[in-house]
């Protein structure tokens, strides 16, 4: 059940399941995006973790504050002060494009907050040579843009998510295009998200980047000026797959997560 937490200067719409060490979820910024969309398939291979899946500001139920702030740097501040509003001191983030920017941001900021980081395909962080845009940017800018967006460019968007177009069913390209009705961003295009690449090497959290191999949004070319500026970074790449990994190759997610939350892939590094 959704519920919806007052953290001072805006409300941020959140899911609670499970128990255990808290997770923090944080979803992408795609159109229709919000945080049980990106991950609700997820959870039931983390029960034994408490699950915070939230609703970033301006997507889903969360409201768009009136800021000039930096998308992430606005987001990333929120988000924080719902962990503590929410009584947890110290978390696990999981983060999918924008979202993985996000958590990156928190754990610039917070350190002592964050356990360990999962980054699939973050953003927050471009190559010199950008843009031109890849083409899943292209859309997802296209449709912020648009005064009232089609359903058909909502189904041309969520097929570039995907490798295996079987996977953008009719029943999720319905769901994605009402919540984007419902939450459509207003937002200069392309927004100004911010720009974290200066204080990567401040991210002293283990750090498991995931990518799909076959990413049309954030490619896998952008993901080495990641992984170096990391200290403490790894990098999975899943073949047949593109930007919606946590989706698309669901199992092979919830396994590889789950042993790098255990301390499984990161124990040597943090000796």
């Amino acid at each position: 059940m959704t519920s919806i937490l007052d953290v001072g200067d805006a409300q941020l719409a959140y899911t609670d399941a499970g128990s255990g060490s808290p997770v923090v979820w944080l979803h992408g910024s795609g159109p229709g995006a919000t945080g049980m969309s990106n991950f609700g398939g997820n959870l039931p291979a983390f029960e034994d973790y408490r699950n915070i899946v939230i609703d970033l500001p301006g997507w889903g139920q969360s409201p768009r504050p009136q800021t000039d702030e930096p998308l992430i740097f606005h987001a990333a501040d929120r988000v924080r002060r719902a962990m503590t509003a929410l009584g947890i001191e110290r978390a696990h983030l999981v983060g999918n494009s924008y979202g993985g920017a996000v958590a990156m941001r928190i754990a610039m900021r917070y350190p002592a907050h964050v356990d360990r980081l999962v980054l699939m395909a973050p953003g927050g962080v471009l190559p010199a040579n950008a843009p031109p845009w890849p083409v899943g940017l292209e859309h997802l800018f296209a449709y912020m843009a648009a005064e009232k967006p089609s359903r058909e460019a909502m189904a041309e968007f969520v097929r570039l998510m995907v490798f295996d177009e079987s996977l953008a069913t009719e029943e999720l390209i319905d769901e994605r295009y009402a919540s984007s009705l419902r939450a459509h961003p207003e937002l200069p295009i392309p927004p100004n998200f911010g720009d974290l690449t200066p204080d990567l090497a401040g991210i002293g959290a283990p750090t498991l980047l995931v990518w799909g191999r076959e990413d049309q949004t954030v490619p896998l070319t952008w993901a080495p000026k990641i992984l170096e500026g990391i200290p403490n970074a790894e990098l999975r790449v899943l073949p047949h797959c593109r930007h919606w990994v946590q989706y698309e190759r669901a199992p092979e997610f919830n396994h590889i997560v789950r042993e790098f939350l255990q301390g499984g892939a990161a124990a040597a590094s943090e000796e």
